[in-house]
């Protein structure tokens, strides 16, 4: 019977490490690799045909090997991407040997028949995108702030002047620049006297600001949910170490509405922000802001006990239950 774990994520990644150390204390056979080692550092073959209908052969890493009939889950992290194992090459080259790899091994990891997968990375990608996230948030019956997405000038002084004040978030956080470092831009309340034409290039996320009494992150890993309110204003720009934090009580009707997005999306895990209109008591203060389902839960409080969650899940997965 399958028994081993296969953690995908990069080298460097404390929130794997964790997880990982909760596997071995319970002597759960624990495969880590990132894809983007493929060369001399990963070798693999996969086989598959009319006689054997699903992906068999090995993975090879520096220091383990596995059969990948031996995997019963898989939890997908934050692998390296796997342009960045071509940068040497020229530009047409680096791209190709990316989108080979991508659709090779990547093909094989994420299609391992009967495997449970934390989370399948087809299912954190489908459930990226803020406008699929708003709008199953919103028929589910949770709260979301009134929101337009558009490059129409007219359109967002229209929205900013029947909702402002306005904030402006963006989608995705800023790629790495030349210099090969990351950035971001905070969600923050704009000016409409400032729309002009340029709005045509992209798209932009609006929303009206909410008038709101706290932050609440409530991280979602099966069936169990575990909630912090955060007391800090802009919490996401400061710094996490000084940030205060308390339980909070989820109400029943918006816990169910997560775990029915979960499933919407086929996700097993989510890290769900919303803010908070009132004391939380009732379901209408809480309004649902963004699901990260790939979500940093590190920094919580109550880490330990998601760290146990997740070992929970996947040792299951290696005993014939958990997801599929």
């Amino acid at each position: 019977m399958a028994s081993t774990v296969l953690v995908v994520t990069a080298l460097e990644d404390v929130t794997a490490d964790w997880v990982i150390g909760a596997l071995n204390e319970r002597e759960v056979p624990v495969v880590r690799v990132d894809p983007a080692d493929i060369g001399p550092g990963l070798a693999f073959s996969a086989r598959i045909g009319a006689g054997a209908p699903a992906w068999t052969g090995r993975l090879v890493t520096g220091s383990r090997e596995v059969e990948l009939g031996e995997v019963a889950a898989v939890y997908y992290r934050r692998p390296t991407p796997y342009a960045a194992r071509y940068q040497h090459l020229p530009a047409q080259q680096r791209d190709f040997s990316a989108a080979e790899a991508r659709h090779g091994l990547g093909g094989v990891l994420n299609h391992l028949h009967g495997v449970a997968y934390v989370n399948h990375p087809g299912a954190v990608t489908a459930a990226d995108f803020k406008p699929a996230q708003l709008q199953l948030a919103a028929q589910l019956g949770l709260g979301i702030p009134p929101t337009l997405v558009a490059n129409d000038v007219e359109a967002a002084r229209k929205f900013a002047a029947d909702h402002g004040p306005v904030i402006y978030k963006a989608f995705r956080g800023l790629p790495t620049g030349e210099d090969g470092h990351t950035g971001a831009i905070w969600a923050q309340r704009v000016d409409p006297e400032a729309f002009d034409d340029t709005l045509a290039v992209t798209a932009h996320l609006f929303q009206a600001e909410i008038p709101k009494t706290g932050d609440v992150r409530v991280t979602v890993v099966g069936k169990k949910a575990f909630a912090q309110q955060i007391a800090a204003p802009d919490w996401r720009r400061g710094d996490w170490d000084a940030l205060l934090h308390a339980p909070i009580a989820v109400p029943a009707s918006v816990e169910a509405a997560l775990h029915s997005y979960l499933a919407a999306f086929g996700l097993v895990f989510g890290a769900f922000d919303f803010a908070l209109t009132g004391d939380g008591d009732r379901p209408e203060d809480w309004v649902f802001i963004e699901c990260n389902p790939n979500g940093q839960w590190g920094w919580l409080p109550d880490a330990d006990a998601i760290t146990t969650a997740f070992a929970d899940i996947l040792s299951t997965s290696t005993e014939g239950g958990g997801a599929r």
